[in-house]
């Protein structure tokens, strides 16, 4: 969630949908008001947010945005039966004969199995053996999303879709992003608010979809943690080692910040709060 300049830990927190919620405005008709482009999708199964603070890009600008989005969850959706990802684990499709995206996703996902010492798994944590990359691909969409919104000119914006969020530029010269982490056992408040102009914060948990997440190396939901949220340059990358983190416990944080530029966030099954020092300066006080 992406808390407003002026609100703290427990404030009022993420700009408000307009509509509702209930649907999307007509496609390249969103009003803006002044410099700001401000529009919400249902999307992946969850409410996208993008807002544009700079007037430097138009409407058609976010429905091409969006339009990425939705080319995503065609893709790379299991729940789809249409999807490449669905046709690819039934054995319709070789993963040689599937487009450059999926192949693309596949190969990080791989490499991410590699470097995590096998706790993110896309191929073999599901029991009927198909590969899921979800854990990833949703942090992979938005960010491709924020680029398409970067060539076209934006340079000031925040993406949030369910809690994985990019910002670029500060909300203008003076204030920067304030992104709430949300509170694992309150919806209605946060639980930490952190200070970005530029960055990703993707979060991971148990409290909000039940125990989705299992640790592959023992086929049962993972122990020591509540949620975990990691901040760093690319949502892709904080979207999957948020999951990894999460999956390993307490030593995921460690493991997180061997990463150059990443920081994760913690609260403990305990109830305790812990962070990575690199996150001192990005918390707001």
């Amino acid at each position: 969630m992406i808390a407003p300049a002026h609100a703290g830990p427990g404030g009022d927190v993420g700009p408000h949908d307009p509509t509702g919620g209930s649907s999307a405005p007509p496609r390249g008709t969103w009003p803006a008001r002044g410099a700001r482009l401000l529009r919400v999708e249902h999307i992946m199964g969850t409410a996208i947010t993008i807002d544009v603070r700079d007037g430097a890009v138009g409407p058609g600008d976010l429905d091409a945005a969006f339009d990425q989005l939705r080319r995503a969850d065609a893709t790379f959706s299991p729940f789809r039966p249409d999807s490449e990802i669905s046709r690819l684990g039934r054995g319709e499709l070789r993963e040689s004969d599937c487009s450059l995206a999926v192949r693309q996703v596949l190969a990080l996902c791989d490499d991410l199995y590699r470097t995590s010492g096998g706790f993110f798994d896309a191929r073999g944590h599901r029991p009927d053996g198909r590969p899921d990359p979800t854990a990833v691909v949703k942090g992979w969409a938005v960010e491709e999303a924020a680029w398409m919104l970067t060539e076209a000119g934006a340079r000031r914006f925040a993406i949030n879709a369910g809690g994985d969020i990019v910002v670029r530029g500060g909300i203008d010269d003076r204030l920067p992003w304030r992104v709430g982490i949300r509170h694992p056992h309150r919806a209605d408040r946060v639980a930490a608010v952190l200070v970005l102009r530029d960055g990703a914060v993707a979060t991971s948990g148990a409290y909000e979809r039940g125990q989705h997440i299992v640790n592959p190396h023992t086929g049962q939901p993972p122990l020591g943690l509540v949620s975990v949220s990691v901040v760093g340059p690319s949502l892709t990358y904080a979207d999957a080692y948020a999951t990894t983190a999460f999956v390993m416990g307490l030593d995921g944080l460690a493991w997180v910040a061997g990463h150059p530029g990443f920081d994760a966030y913690a609260i403990t099954a305990d109830d305790r709060v812990i962070w990575t020092p690199g996150l001192d300066d990005r918390l707001a006080r």
